[in-house]
């Protein structure tokens, strides 16, 4: 805060609070965000001290890691099991077509660092299973579910449920697409899960694959960055958060719903009675 010197506002004090938390290039980096009101010098140091695991280095979670990184969240996981494909550079744009045969989680841990050098990405080149879904997310304050299959959703939000985490999630297919943020703590108290809305998976031959369905290249960018958002204001505290909403975006319609979900106190995930994690079979139950 500015003090008054004969009368007028001294900022002073308030530079040298600045230097003092931040170095020069920082300042110079985050500048657009420090100026913003519920931001500031708390929130950009909170964003840097947070850390957000990211689940798959695709579609969306790509541009999600390019904006959490670009907007300084200190550490951020990653968390693909994958190579990186030619049939990817058309909608994954945190890889590039020398990456072809890379694991994504280099790929990506290399363009992160080309963005923003102080960000510390935390590779995990395998895929989330039921016995190390948990020890991973924990060490996280929030985690993206950028994943494309119902094994690894229903996997995640199990894990964020029984790990107390906040779970941004997304998904596309062909020209729509949805985000929420599930078990959130809002106004209203805790938000819905992922089993809150879609209490059992879907027919293995009931929903088609984007390599099947095909997606319009720019969508996971628009819901991965929406996604982004939703993590920021959620680590910051800041704004509306879409706890107990869905939003649904049309790309063909220019059109954005938004659909009020509520908790289900029989929940099979978040639930009064729900069931245990050790008798979760992933792998069967959602494929």
């Amino acid at each position: 805060m500015a003090t008054l010197v004969n009368g007028q506002p001294n900022h002073e004090p308030l530079e040298i609070t600045l230097v003092d938390m931040f170095t020069k290039a920082q300042l110079d980096r985050y500048a657009r965000h420090i100026i913003l009101p519920g931001v500031g010098v708390e929130g950009q140091r909170t964003l840097l001290a947070s850390r957000v695991l990211v689940v798959g280095a695709g579609g969306l979670g790509s541009p999600a890691l390019l904006y959490l990184a670009a907007g300084g969240v200190g550490t951020l996981g990653i968390i693909d099991a994958d190579t990186v494909e030619l049939t990817n550079l058309q909608r994954q744009v945190i890889h590039r077509t020398p990456d072809i045969g890379l694991l994504k989680t280099e790929s990506a841990r290399q363009a992160v660092h080309a963005l923003n050098p102080e960000v510390k990405l935390i590779p995990y080149p395998f895929s989330l299973d039921s016995h190390n879904a948990r020890s991973v997310i924990r060490d996280f304050d929030l985690v993206i579910d950028g994943s494309d299959n119902f094994p690894t959703r229903y996997l995640v939000n199990d894990a964020c449920v029984l790990e107390g985490k906040p779970l941004v999630y997304g998904a596309v297919s062909r020209f729509e697409g949805q985000v929420s943020l599930l078990h959130a703590l809002s106004e209203e108290g805790m938000g819905p899960c992922y089993r809150c809305l879609f209490p059992t998976p879907p027919a293995a031959d009931s929903i088609l694959s984007c390599a099947d369905a095909g997606v319009l290249g720019v969508l996971p960018g628009v819901i991965g960055s929406l996604m982004a958002v939703e993590a920021l204001k959620a680590l910051l505290n800041i704004g509306t958060p879409l706890a107990g909403t869905l939003l649904h975006y049309d790309a063909l319609a220019a059109d954005l719903q938004r659909f009020t979900i509520h908790r289900d106190p029989e929940c099979p995930g978040c639930g009064e009675g729900a069931i245990t994690w050790e008798a979760r079979d992933y792998e069967t139950s959602c494929r």
